[in-house]
């Protein structure tokens, strides 16, 4: 935590810098300061900013047992802990995307496919969140 948190303030100050420098040379060499480029550096500074900040003031939990990646005397493998449960095997993803992904294309076309397949959508994404609770995998 501490370690991203250094870096983000690292990164904030370059974008800060290339604002600065970004404003001068498009200023100098354009003889008009192209705004685009300098609102861009100045936000990416700004957000940058913000998370490093937050990481910062967050940071009492990792206080008492630090990350891994934190501690001077940490082993690769002291980070490769469980990520979660994972099914094997299963369709829903796969519906749910088809049934998204057609929705967004019906846009194109007309919304009246979209009627059609949002309960598709709809049916993959309730599947997907509720098929560890019955069949092979139900606990």
């Amino acid at each position: 935590m501490k370690t991203l948190r250094n870096v983000l303030w690292v990164l904030t100050a370059f974008y800060a810098v290339m604002a600065v420098v970004y404003t001068v040379w498009t200023a100098v060499f354009d003889n008009d300061a192209e705004w685009v480029g300098i609102v861009a550096f100045a936000l990416m500074a700004l957000f940058t900013g913000f998370i490093a900040f937050y990481l910062g003031f967050e940071n009492k939990p990792f206080a008492k047992k630090l990350l891994p990646e934190d501690r001077e005397d940490a082993e690769i493998r002291d980070a490769d802990e469980d990520l979660g449960f994972f099914m094997p095997a299963t369709m829903w993803p796969f519906v749910t995307a088809a049934g998204v992904g057609g929705v967004f294309a019906s846009i194109a076309v007309g919304w009246w496919p979209a009627f059609w397949l949002a309960p598709i959508a709809l049916i993959g994404l309730l599947g997907w969140m509720f098929e560890t609770y019955r069949g092979k995998f139900g606990h």
